[in-house]
């Protein structure tokens, strides 16, 4: 595969149009009528370049869920909704709660070559709240593990929090907290309120998670320590994050494309593509979380992407499992809910999709977006279209979206990781492709880092 790429003609985040000239990895040009000989050539007219989007919450599930995903058809499913790395949670089996682990899901990653895929390790052993897991042997490890995480369950002890938080400074890791108090959730089924009490659910309140947040805050500055909140979903929680953050905390938090845009009423028709932890809200918390996010209170958007097979999902509301799929339809979502409504403009969402998450989760390479002299990983966007969205524009194994049906705005047209594209033509490269060039790729790497 040839290394050099010319994008001609894209239009960059801040309004501004450019070609850009990628060669052995990285941005080499920016800027009118460049020309490589034998190049690849990348017609961008009308498209939007973003830097590569970082997830900072993926639910990969391999080692142990292969029937849901893997890290393979993961990796495509984030590739084709513009993400160049995915941090991959810990509730696998085996839980990944070892140095062993999280270097086996970094290798899966690595032979794919989609997205760089860095594996989160969990806070507990065995994600079961009684004692910290190998953390230190995570972060000393191959895979450099920096966000923990027993996200699918809260860190409910306060005492073990604390010590999670302590140790997590000796190397700057920072724990993300599944905010859910269990005892206030027992048997939750939807957002607690007039509806769920309608629709004989039992209700899932609000304060279950603010009140996590509250006391994990002060914990946080308490020890000094940074502290992550997973997926943000009450107008209350944007208020105790505005109070820690203007206190001065190390805090930061995230929101997912669904809880910006979906409301509780979906559940009205019993459909479990909308049953999700935490919960569908108002719309009076929807609008708090978009506010939240143009105002820079919440730090970024994640996709908490949750596949599940179509048996646990295609049942009544009752036994259905938790969660959505979300790396397809992320960028769209945030285009519809933020940009489209004027609440942000595109250098905000290169904030809040690929800067900050890269920063939140120490992964380098992004902090300068697409600049010369930067690791080749952008996206290439085409805003100006619209789309019924379907499970043909689905690449994981999961087809549990809750947009299936929906019209929603924008599709990725191109993606380029580490170099070389995983997106072309708003079609995916052949997988014996791509793991061909990740091999190049890192090689690269490593020669100019001996």
């Amino acid at each position: 595969m040839n290394d050099t790429i010319l994008v001609r003609g894209a239009t960059l985040a801040d309004g501004t149009g450019a070609d850009i000239l990628v060669s052995g990895g990285v941005v080499t040009e920016i800027g009118a009528g460049l020309s490589s000989a034998g190049a690849s050539v990348i017609d961008a007219a009308g498209l939007i370049a973003l830097p590569g989007l970082v997830d900072l919450h993926t639910h990969l599930r391999e080692p142990g869920f292969e029937q849901s995903e893997t890290v393979l058809t993961g990796s495509r499913a984030a590739a084709i909704g513009g993400f160049t790395a995915v941090h991959a949670m810990a509730n696998t089996s085996p839980v990944a709660d070892t140095a062993g682990v999280v270097e086996q899901v970094m290798t899966l990653g690595n032979t794919a070559g989609y997205v760089t895929v860095r594996p989160i390790g969990a806070v507990t052993a065995g994600l079961e709240g009684q004692r910290l897991a190998e953390i230190g042997a995570m972060a000393t490890s191959r895979a450099r593990v920096r966000v923990f995480s027993d996200d699918g369950k809260c860190v409910s002890d306060a005492l073990l929090m604390r010590r999670a938080l302590e140790y997590v400074t000796t190397f700057d890791g920072v724990v993300a907290q599944h905010a859910q108090e269990p005892r206030l959730t027992e048997g939750a089924q939807m957002n607690e309120g007039t509806l769920s009490g309608e629709l004989g659910l039992a209700g899932w309140p609000a304060v279950a998670e603010e009140s996590i947040i509250a006391r994990d805050v002060l914990l946080a500055e308490h020890v000094g320590a940074r502290l992550h909140i997973c997926h943000l979903s009450t107008a209350g929680s944007v208020d105790v994050l505005r109070w820690a953050k203007a206190r001065g905390i190390q805090v930061t938090a995230e929101v997912t494309p669904h809880h910006l845009l979906l409301t509780e009423q979906l559940a009205a028709g019993y459909d479990a593509r909308y049953k999700v932890n935490p919960p569908l809200r108002r719309a009076e918390d929807v609008e708090a979380l978009r506010s939240g996010v143009a105002d820079g209170t919440i730090d970024i958007v994640a996709t908490d992407h949750a596949p599940h097979p179509v048996e646990a999902k295609d049942c009544e509301w009752g036994a259905a499992a938790f969660g959505m799929v979300g790396l397809e339809s992320a960028l769209s979502v945030v285009q519809s809910a933020l940009v489209d409504t004027g609440m942000i403009g595109w250098s905000d969402v290169a904030r809040i999709l690929s800067r900050v998450p890269a920063e939140i989760g120490r992964l380098s390479g992004y902090a300068d977006g697409i600049a010369v002299g930067a690791a080749a990983n952008f996206t290439l966007y085409d805003s100006g279209v619209t789309r019924t969205f379907a499970t043909s524009d689905l690449r994981g194994k999961g087809i549990n979206s809750p947009y299936l049906g929906d019209s929603l705005p924008g599709r990725v047209m191109a993606t380029i990781h580490a170099g070389y594209p995983t997106v072309l033509d708003g079609e995916l490269v052949d997988a014996e492709t791509v793991a061909a060039a990740a091999v190049v790729a890192a090689a690269g790497r490593e020669a100019k880092r001996g």
